[in-house]
């Protein structure tokens, strides 16, 4: 991943000569938007009490229509969080009810945060619930720290993959233009943060499967599995014919890097449904791939080539007409559609490190546990 290039003592040495060193410093941070905004936020979490000592709300599952003194401070935490209007207030049951006007919020909170919407306040909601003004300037920091090593002028025509909140956004001459969601890899076989240019797209792919794969989750399958799978020996490898039952789906993103990281369809749409989105091995599955490629295509000038591509039913490559730079990026915590600031978990346990180094205070590990098969890249 491309970061920023500059000679600091030279720069440093200019600003003392000059007189500019104020100047030269408040220059030295990202000018964009959004890290002014999370720059603001993260001063206003700090200036608010400390809260280390609170015990939080406790366990214990709650579901709607349950009495539950556990409740008002639920709704005080939704109040808190602007889910719940500041004249909130629990039901006059004692203990309260947990209703379903409480539920609602809930369930908007857990979209916020990227765990499963089900209105039920479970071990995941109670963490979201019980995180205090520190917890999140301590997120909103890394967020900053993460932004900084990124270059100041990113390209104009770009991907950017966050891979923290499973989501794809889609820039032209520094407009976004399209959002999607997608499936990026999970622990254990992460999605690694790099910058990576799409120069063709593949029609109709076929799939190599890596030998990681073939001697794990594939070890020890017959004959009939291959058979039923639409997959075959070549060469000691196990390839899986073009179809719309292929891992990869009908389009494949093809990316110069050495990590054999690119973009993908997937036979199994069903997983964009879901709020947790971290289930393949480092590739990145699109929502609705096929609509995509079409869209890069009708800016590259190359639609008819790829229809005509599309059609043939066998694996076929078309070139871009200029490569799109992509950026797989790491950040739990942004600036959402609505001008939000949003927090997502850390999936991959990867900000505590940052965080010791920026010195906070440790937490708990909130790392996604997988223990689903899934074979797809």
């Amino acid at each position: 991943m491309p970061r920023p290039i500059a000679d600091l003592a030279k720069q440093l040495d200019n600003a003392l000569t000059e007189g500019t060193l104020r100047e030269w410093l408040a220059a030295l941070a990202p000018r964009d938007e959004e890290y002014a905004r999370l720059s603001l936020r993260y001063l206003e979490l700090r200036a608010l009490p400390r809260d280390d000592g609170d015990p939080g709300i406790g366990s214990g599952l709650i579901e709607v229509g349950d009495a539950d003194p556990r409740v008002s401070a639920i709704v005080e935490q939704l109040v808190m969080g602007e889910y719940l209007p500041p004249d909130a207030a629990p039901d006059t049951e004692s203990p309260p009810i947990y209703t379903d006007r409480v539920a609602n919020a809930v369930k908007a909170l857990q979209r916020d945060y990227g765990i499963a919407a089900d209105r039920i306040v479970g071990p995941a909601t109670l963490r979201v619930l019980n995180l205090g003004a520190g917890d999140k300037a301590r997120a909103i920091a890394v967020a900053l720290e993460r932004r900084r090593w990124l270059e100041r002028e990113p390209p104009a025509t770009r991907i950017d993959v966050n891979t923290a909140a499973s989501l794809l956004h889609y820039y032209r001459e520094g407009v976004l233009v399209d959002t999607r969601r997608v499936v990026a890899g999970k622990p254990g076989t992460e999605t690694p943060p790099l910058q990576s240019p799409i120069y063709r797209l593949v029609a109709n792919p076929t799939w190599t499967v890596p030998k990681s794969i073939q001697h794990g989750e594939l070890a020890g399958v017959g004959a009939a599995y291959l058979q039923r799978h639409n997959m075959e020996l070549r060469g000691g490898w196990i390839v899986q014919r073009s179809g719309t039952d292929n891992a990869l789906g009908l389009v494949k993103f093809d990316m110069h890097n050495e990590h054999a990281i690119y973009l993908h369809d997937t036979s199994a749409p069903e997983l964009f449904e879901r709020s947790h989105r971290h289930r393949s091995h480092g590739c990145v599955r699109v929502e609705d791939a096929l609509g995509f490629a079409r869209m890069l295509a009708e800016d590259q000038g190359i639609t008819e080539a790829w229809e005509a591509a599309r059609g043939g039913g066998e694996q076929q490559f078309v070139q871009l007409s200029t490569e799109i730079p992509v950026r797989l990026i790491y950040r739990n915590v942004f600036i959402d559609k609505d001008g939000k600031v949003a927090f997502r978990t850390d999936p991959y346990g990867w900000n505590g490190p940052i965080a010791k180094a920026l010195g906070f205070a440790e937490r708990a590990d909130t790392k996604l546990r997988s223990d689903e098969t899934d074979i797809a890249p």
